[in-house]
């Protein structure tokens, strides 16, 4: 069996040993004489695996006992909705930063529930840095404050945890949950998509403070209502078991190598490595001011766009796949989460120096 080395931005690879042991308990969960696909999610047997993917998370990540940990569905996208509908809590608007593709989503869906105040935007500089908080034009009445973490189109990523004071923090961190340790009570809640750092798509994980639950909107659906989810354990309705099982597999994984600090260092010298080379060749360019830089989503183009696809093809050949940038911008684009080794990004960028020596 050959496996190629898979840049793409989401779903994402999984690390290798979390999917075959997935394999070899496919059709036999530990002697239960089924797969978790079939499985009651009121059944002991799920329960046992709910509550030790839950548990692993917290651990990890070190979550206060005063936040729930809901695993729901909808994406990223749905939470984009879900989060103005239980966090205006009585108030009419949100403070929101747009840092690229998106946080204008995020900003859009919210404008029908609430007023939104951009509080700050980098689309005066093509959305390739973060604004700095002191140029922050934050309203203290505000419900909440609304930030994308890591973008996963445009390759900017916060290093840094804005203070909001005491207005609730909200972050999409769909693109760079797990990535590295953060301090979770900083935040009145985070929130992501799991097809990236976590498992397979259909599971949403949802962290939020105990405090911030409880005065959803009326119009919330009941399946969406986080006091209603949290109230039934994240089971008010069939939750993605398959999905959460596999979740739980990963945190396993990534506790075993170490935990979120290792982590963060086997991201940082996968990341050191494409920007190395980056910013020594004039073939190709990565737009991001540096300080910026996603450790997650690399974007980069060539110096001349009429190779874009034959470099692609070139790459596809070498065994790597899905470094086409997003339509919107265009270019290449390298996802390098934590489930990618560093021998991907070693031969990715042996490769571009073999295409620039071909080429340039």
């Amino acid at each position: 069996m050959t496996r190629v080395f898979n840049f793409s931005a989401g779903p994402a690879a999984l690390p290798e040993p979390v999917l075959r042991q997935a394999a070899e308990e496919m059709l036999d969960w530990h002697g239960s004489g089924m797969s978790v696909m079939e499985m009651s999610h009121r059944g002991k047997e799920f329960i046992a695996i709910h509550a030790e993917a839950e548990s692993l998370l917290r651990e990890l990540m070190g979550v206060p006992s005063n936040y729930k940990v809901l695993f729901l569905q909808g994406g990223a996208i749905g939470e984009n909705a879900i989060v103005p509908m239980n966090l205006l809590r009585g108030r009419s608007s949100a403070d929101y930063v747009n840092t690229g593709e998106w946080s204008k989503k995020s900003i859009k869906e919210a404008k029908k529930y609430c007023t939104v105040n951009v509080a700050a935007s980098a689309e005066a500089g093509n959305f390739t840095s973060v604004p700095k908080q002191q140029d922050w034009k934050l309203d203290r009445n505000a419900a909440f404050v609304h930030i994308c973490s890591n973008e996963t189109i445009g390759g900017v990523e916060y290093h840094w945890t804005p203070d909001t004071g005491d207005v609730p923090l909200v972050a999409d961190m769909s693109s760079n949950i797990m990535s590295r340790p953060i301090d979770v009570g900083r935040y009145g809640l985070i929130y992501g998509g799991a097809q990236k750092n976590i498992g397979p798509a259909g599971v949403t994980v949802v962290i939020v403070r105990d405090d911030l639950i409880g005065q959803a909107l009326p119009i919330t659906p009941s399946a969406f209502d986080y006091k209603q989810q949290a109230d039934n354990d994240s089971m008010f309705n069939t939750p993605p078991t398959y999905a959460i099982y596999i979740a739980g597999l990963v945190f396993k994984w990534i506790k075993a190598q170490g935990g979120l600090a290792a982590m963060e260092q086997h991201n940082r010298k996968k990341a050191a490595v494409l920007y190395d080379y980056l910013d020594a060749t004039g073939f190709y360019s990565n737009p991001v001011a540096r300080e910026d830089r996603s450790l997650m989503n690399v974007p980069f183009k060539l110096r001349d766009e009429k190779l874009d696809e034959a470099f692609l093809k070139g790459a596809q050949a070498h065994g790597m796949i899905q470094l086409k940038g997003h339509r919107s911008v265009g270019g290449m684009r390298a996802s390098i989460y934590n489930a990618m080794p560093v021998a991907g990004v070693q031969a990715l960028v042996a490769y571009m120096k073999e295409f620039e020596a071909s080429h340039g």
